[in-house]
């Protein structure tokens, strides 16, 4: 199998994007499993005085996850996909969001250390070549003790998951990606998630980067097993 990394899922996000959101609004809880993720943050007071980075923000549809939580941060969002980013761009809730158009790689260089108070990324770590690098990254971004919430398909563990997510895959998500012209981009889905981190892996994986207070949350209904918020906060630089 044949993952989709860099420039090419950046493109083949890029040609997916017109019909991204109507077909991740048909998935049962989608929306509310990312605004559950965003309130598992724990912002206070809305979020007032805190600059909150969205990574991997798509279409937006976790920016506004983040706002429902924290309607007065300072929400910035980061996506490697130009298509991707003009659709969040133009909604109309987004308007005072920042969007900056970059993959995960180039942000050391664009953005300064302890830039942020609180790190969101949904659906974004089993995208990316070297995650152990974006993990650090994101560590060197934040405060100290600055928060994180991960919100990924990784499956439990169980042959049942795996057998419950690609069945999924199989009846809804790969015909859907079909009709729209975008199998390329939905069979990456379904294959990056079998062959991604299960939850005790990656939250493994966020304590070796220096993360501390890791724990990896389940989210209800079929997605249960499936996909996780794993929360921890930026330990010290080593």
């Amino acid at each position: 199998m044949t993952l989709l990394r860099g420039p090419a899922l950046s493109e083949a996000f890029d040609q997916g994007s017109g019909a991204y959101d109507r077909l991740v609004a048909a998935s049962p809880g989608y929306h509310a499993h990312l605004r559950r993720s965003a309130r598992r943050l724990g912002l206070p007071d809305g979020g007032a005085g805190l600059r909150v980075l969205d990574l991997g923000c798509g279409t937006g549809a976790s920016t506004e996850a983040l706002l429902a939580a924290a309607p007065l941060a300072r929400i910035t969002g980061v996506d490697a996909s130009a298509g991707m980013l003009e659709r969040a761009a133009a909604k109309p809730r987004l308007t005072h969001v920042e969007f900056v158009h970059a993959p995960v790689e180039e942000l050391a260089v664009r953005l300064a250390p302890g830039s942020f108070d609180a790190v969101f990324a949904g659906y974004l770590f089993r995208n990316l070549q070297d995650p152990d690098a974006a993990l650090r990254l994101v560590r060197r971004l934040l405060v100290p003790s600055g928060r994180l919430a991960v919100h990924e398909y990784t499956l439990g563990g169980s042959p049942v998951h795996r057998a419950v997510w690609n069945a999924v895959c199989a009846a809804i998500i790969r015909p859907a990606g079909r009709l729209t012209g975008d199998a390329r981009l939905y069979r990456h889905l379904q294959d990056s998630v079998n062959t991604f981190d299960t939850a005790p892996e990656f939250a493994g994986r966020l304590r070796r980067a220096g993360f501390r207070d890791v724990r990896a949350l389940p989210l209800p209904g079929w997605e249960t097993g499936i996909t996780h918020t794993f929360v921890g906060r930026a330990g010290e630089e080593g």
